[in-house]
């Protein structure tokens, strides 16, 4: 008999854990759904209500419309305003448009908003810290046009000018990565040593959980995949996570079928996870495209246990379709509102907040 060859390395999975679904996102999906039942169709929504694909088409084939602009929905309409939030200005854009609204930012970007309020109210020169045209960024600087300059990255730092060194504080994006935030921040305390940080650090917990899985797998695995869209800040930057933490290759997929099988080559161990806005049917097809090529083996790498919960809007406790009825009418506009689709259920308090 002959000699038994060497067996090749075992090939495996490293799972992240937590990944997918925050809790504000999934506050938000909900929330569109909920209206959807409660209101019956079309739900409009101001952008894409959280910045994934398939979550998007989904939502569409259930009757909710995404739109641009405000402008886009037909008087005595509901329009839903995404998970990223927007400026003041646009909640007068809705009232002008005689439409009822439903607010479904997450609570964690409402509170950098009241943070921006309160500061500029103290006269502050406020820094953001965040990704030009995104629209959590565009939401936060209309807060307060005034008194915010956005800082995208630390080679921003050089332009930055300020009124009064002794009355500066930075803010930031929720989304960013926490290495590339404290980078932009040290470059910031340099040139204003007196600069203040925000009350608590605005990056959200489920971005920084899920940078710190990836982390923790990135000198492991030659291989990450991020399942997520391309449009997706925080889904962007676990990508890049991967890479400073040491893996080979890292990819950003909306789904397993745009892996490519050529990244395989030479890989015993690949990461998997998703960003905050991907629901966890997409990571269990790329674990089954995975599966039937060899890589079965699947460990997880958990970081942290979130339980976190957020309370759907409260808008959705109320009778919006006759809302926005009343508002046509009281102001002799043109648009019909439908209220025979209405219920009066009220909306469940609490939401899961992973899901795992």
């Amino acid at each position: 008999m002959g000699r038994m060859t060497a067996s090749p390395a075992r090939r495996r999975v490293l799972l992240a854990a937590p990944r997918g679904y925050c809790a504000g996102v999934d506050r938000a999906v909900i929330a569109v759904e909920k209206a959807l039942e409660q209101y019956g169709a079309p739900v409009y929504v101001r952008h894409e209500i959280v910045h994934n694909k398939y979550v998007v088409q989904t939502l569409e084939k259930k009757g909710a419309v995404f739109v641009e602009r405000t402008e886009e929905v037909p008087p005595g309409n509901i329009v839903m305003f995404s998970a990223h939030g927007v400026a003041p200005v646009v909640h007068d854009e809705a009232a002008r448009g005689q439409l009822a609204t439903i607010d479904a930012t997450c609570p964690l970007v409402t509170k950098v908003h009241k943070e921006a309020v309160r500061f500029a109210s103290d006269d502050y020169d406020i820094l953001l810290i965040g990704h030009e045209g995104h629209e959590e960024v565009i939401g936060t600087s209309g807060e307060a046009p005034d008194h915010i300059q956005l800082v995208d990255g630390p080679s921003d730092v050089a332009k930055v000018e300020v009124r009064d060194p002794s009355k500066v504080v930075w803010l930031s994006q929720t989304t960013l990565s926490v290495d590339e935030t404290m980078e932009t921040v040290d470059a910031l305390k340099e040139k204003f040593p007196q600069l203040i940080s925000p009350p608590s650090d605005d990056i959200c917990y489920a971005t920084q959980n899920r940078q710190l899985a990836v982390k923790q797998m990135g000198a492991e695995a030659e291989l990450v995949i991020v399942v997520g869209s391309r449009n997706s800040s925080n889904s962007k930057r676990l990508v890049e996570v991967a890479m400073l933490a040491g893996s080979r290759a890292a990819y950003l997929v909306d789904f397993a079928s745009e892996i490519d099988e050529a990244w395989l080559e030479g890989v015993t161990t690949v990461g998997v996870t998703s960003g905050a806005s991907v629901p966890e049917v997409l990571v269990e097809e790329v674990l089954a495209w995975l599966t039937e090529r060899g890589y079965g083996d699947v460990e997880l790498v958990r970081a942290a246990d979130e339980h976190i919960t957020f309370s759907l809007p409260k808008e959705l406790r109320r009778d919006l379709r006759e809302e926005a009825a009343a508002l046509v009418a009281e102001r002799g506009g043109s648009g019909t509102a439908d209220t025979s689709a209405s219920s009066s259920a009220s909306a469940s308090a609490s939401t899961s907040a992973s899901a795992e």
